[in-house]
């Protein structure tokens, strides 16, 4: 257990936002229960450990707390509930070595918010930085926030206080705001005060401007440009980049001739299924058997066998 435990410690570590230390206890529950309990009764949660190494950029969902609830249940000699085994249903397979590569990749800039491999341009966020860096009247209004809220309430351990972050489609977990609540309030005029200045949040009592990212989602790919950017995207994004970071989980190519494609190749595959099934009832064999299927499918007889057999293979299935 301990070697197994040190190896998925050390794959975690070169990782962004301190995997390995937020992963350690849940790891080391998962390896301690593997050796005691019965492998059919821990098999179940091999998908979520297998998940753990996929970095959380593309999780759908926070996987480790799910691990964590399966473990309790099973540390306690329950079985998982109805809720548990829906989910390890319906959880994909984990993302393959090269697309979680890339994407470890990515979360290390994301981490340091560099996006200069992504971005050409950085000309008009230093502009607009330096702009606001020392504007009298974002400090005013900065120390009127710091009057009515205590901010180290809401700071994280970096010292960072963070808007409420924009989502796909603007389709917001909650819109609503009661006054009557202090965190409601605070997060109100917070977001109120980031909107006018065009900011992520603040660090201690420096404004974070937006900058324009691109960040991968377990859904997507997304690129915000902020309201501020004068947007030119030949000169600002470097669109190479971005397309080779998306189509890494991209499984091949698309486009509406290679549907078309698709469609008359599946087609072809019903009728070699038939006429397959014809060869066999009359025991045809060779080039009688050859040149049947070849006359079904409206082909050559001079077509190679090989191209039959991956029409077969392909929609084996």
């Amino acid at each position: 257990m301990s070697n197994t435990f040190d190896s998925d410690l050390k794959r975690l570590q070169a990782r962004a936002f301190d995997r390995a230390e937020w992963a350690e206890e849940c790891l080391s529950r998962y390896h301690a229960a593997a050796a005691k309990l019965d492998a059919e009764i821990i098999r179940p949660l091999r998908r979520l450990y297998d998940w753990v190494f996929v970095p959380w950029s593309l999780w759908p969902f926070n996987i480790q707390d799910v691990l964590e609830d399966c473990l309790t249940a099973l540390e306690k000699g329950k079985r998982l509930n109805a809720r548990h085994r829906l989910i390890l249903e319906l959880l994909p397979e984990p993302p393959d070595e090269i697309i979680c590569a890339a994407t470890a990749d990515h979360e290390l800039h994301v981490q340091k918010g560099i996006y200069e491999n992504l971005v050409k341009s950085q000309a008009k966020y230093d502009q607009k930085e330096q702009t606001i860096k020392n504007d009298p009247e974002l400090r005013r209004q900065w120390a009127a926030i710091k009057v009515v809220f205590d901010v180290r309430a809401y700071q994280e351990h970096k010292g960072v206080i963070r808007r409420t972050m924009s989502v796909e489609r603007n389709l917001r977990p909650s819109f609503s705001v009661n006054l009557r609540r202090q965190d409601d309030a605070f997060h109100a005029a917070f977001d109120a005060f980031c909107l006018r200045w065009n900011l992520l949040g603040m660090k201690y009592d420096q404004p974070l401007l937006l900058k324009l990212t691109v960040n991968l989602t377990a859904y997507g790919t997304m690129i915000h440009i902020p309201a501020y950017w004068s947007f030119d995207p030949k000169r600002d994004i470097k669109w190479d980049a971005i397309a080779k970071l998306h189509r890494v989980r991209v499984p091949g190519r698309q486009g509406a001739a290679l549907a078309e494609g698709v469609a008359k190749r599946r087609q072809e595959a019903e009728k070699l299924r038939q006429l397959d099934l014809e060869v066999r009832s009359r025991k045809m064999k060779g080039e009688k058997r050859h040149g049947l299927i070849c006359k079904g499918l409206g082909w050559d007889e001079r077509t190679s066998p090989k191209r039959i057999s991956r029409l077969r293979a392909e929609f084996k299935k």
